[in-house]
C-alpha cells in the first residue's frame, strides 16, 4: 500500500520530492505554460508549513546525459518562487558531497531545488548507484511525479528503495481521480482518443473498450488502424471521422456525430487533441470535442501535453473534473499496466 505524505513526521527532516517540472519551452527558452509547476504546490507548501527541509528534484527535457544549458532548472527555480511566495535555493547538479552538506545546512521550512536529473545519463538508464546518491539526499522520499510514474528512472524507481518512501498530494489526487473511470465509472462512459501513434495507445483503446460504451478516435489513429491491419478487442464500439482532411482536423458532419455521442455520457476520458490545433484554421474540432465535455456536465478526465496546452491557451483547464499531469503515465495506468514509480512506493493502491 503507498503512504500518504501525512503520515510522516516531517519537523526538520530532509524531504526529497520527485516532482515534474518538465514544462514547455518556447524559442526564447521561457516557460511557456506552468500547469505542472501548479500542480506541485500543495505538497511543497505543505512541507514548507510543517517545517521540513524541501529538497526538490525533476527532470527537464531531453539532454540525453548532457550538460545544456537551456535546460537547467533556473527559470523552474525562479517561477516556483513567484508562487510559493519564498527563495529557492539552487544547485548546479543533483549529487555529489557538496550537495549532501548543503541539504544537511537547511533550516526548516527553506527549499532548495537539484539541477535537471537528466544531465546524468544514469537517471534514464535506472542505476541503481545513481539511485543510492540520489537518496542520500534525504531522510523522506516523497514522489509526486505521476506523470513520470511510468518510467524506471533511477530517481522514480531507485532512490525510494533506502528511505522511507510515500506519495504526495498531487500524485494521490491523480489515482483517485483515474480509479474513478477504472472502478464502476457512471454510464454512458465515452473515451475520446485523439492525437496520432497508435503503437502506444491500442492497449489503452482496448483496455478503456470493457468500461467505455464509445470510444471516439480521430481521423489519423483509424488511418493507422487500418494500414497496419491493427485488430482490435471491441471495432463495434469504435467511432471514427467520415473525413479526416488528413489530419489537420475533423469535418462538421464528423463534429457534430461526436458531440452527440458526448452529450450523452456521464463519464468521459478523453487524451490527445482532433488535428493541427496549433494552427486555428484547423483548432475547430478539438474545440467542439472541448466543447461538448464541458456542457455534458460529465465526470470527465483530460490528460495528454498536446490537450492540456490547448485548454490551458483557451482558459479551460477549470472546466474538467480533473486535467491530468501524465499523458503516457495516464494511458499506461487506466490500461492496466504496472507502473514502475507506483511499485517502489508499495504497489498501484493508496491507503
Amino acid at each position: 500500500m503507498i503512504k500518504n505524505i501525512r503520515e510522516f513526521n516531517v519537523l526538520d527532516k530532509r524531504v526529497l520530492v520527485r516532482c515534474d517540472f518538465n514544462v514547455p519551452l518556447d524559442a526564447q527558452g521561457d516557460i511557456s505554460d506552468d500547469f505542472r509547476i501548479k500542480e506541485a504546490l500543495l505538497t511543497i507548501k505543505y512541507l514548507i508549513e510543517n517545517k521540513a527541509k524541501v529538497i526538490l528534484m525533476s527532470h527537464l527535457g531531453n539532454p540525453q546525459g548532457k550538460v545544456i544549458p537551456t535546460l537547467k532548472l533556473d527559470k523552474v527555480g525562479e517561477r516556483l518562487g513567484d508562487l510559493l511566495g519564498v527563495l529557492i535555493a539552487k544547485e548546479d547538479d543533483c549529487v555529489g558531497p557538496s550537495i549532501k552538506g548543503h541539504t544537511q545546512n537547511l533550516k526548516g521550512g527553506e527549499v532548495l531545488l537539484l539541477e535537471n536529473l537528466r544531465f546524468h545519463k544514469e537517471e534514464e538508464a535506472g542505476n541503481s548507484e545513481f539511485g543510492k546518491k540520489l537518496s542520500w539526499l534525504g531522510d523522506i522520499y516523497i514522489n509526486d511525479a505521476f506523470s513520470a510514474c511510468h518510467r524506471a528512472h533511477a530517481s522514480i524507481a531507485e532512490a525510494p528503495k533506502h528511505l522511507l518512501h510515500g506519495a504526495g498530494f498531487l500524485l494521490l489526487k491523480e489515482l483517485e481521480n483515474l480509479n474513478k473511470i477504472l472502478q464502476n465509472p457512471e454510464k454512458p462512459m465515452v473515451a475520446v482518443i485523439g492525437g496520432k501513434k497508435v503503437e502506444t495507445k491500442s492497449l489503452f483503446i482496448d483496455k478503456i473498450s470493457e468500461k467505455a460504451d464509445f470510444v471516439i478516435i480521430s481521423g489519423l489513429i483509424k488511418k493507422e488502424i487500418i494500414e497496419k491491419k491493427i485488430k482490435l478487442k471491441y471495432p463495434e464500439k469504435i467511432i471514427a471521422p467520415f473525413d479526416s482532411l488528413d489530419g489537420l482536423d475533423i469535418d462538421q458532419k464528423t463534429a457534430e456525430m461526436f458531440c452527440e455521442k458526448i452529450s450523452q455520457a456521464k463519464t468521459v476520458v478523453w487524451n490527445g487533441p482532433f488535428g493541427k490545433f496549433e494552427e486555428e484554421q484547423y483548432s475547430k474540432g478539438t474545440f467542439s470535442i472541448a466543447k461538448a465535455i464541458i456542457e455534458s456536465k460529465a465526470f470527465s478526465v483530460v490528460g495528454g501535453g498536446e490537450t492540456i496546452e490547448f485548454l490551458t491557451k483557451r482558459n479551460l483547464v477549470s472546466k474538467f473534473s480533473h486535467v491530468s499531469t501524465g499523458g503516457g503515465a495516464m494511458l499506461a495506468y487506466l490500461s492496466g499496466e504496472e507502473l514502475p514509480g507506483l511499485k517502489a512506493l508499495g504497489g498501484q493502491t493508496p491507503q
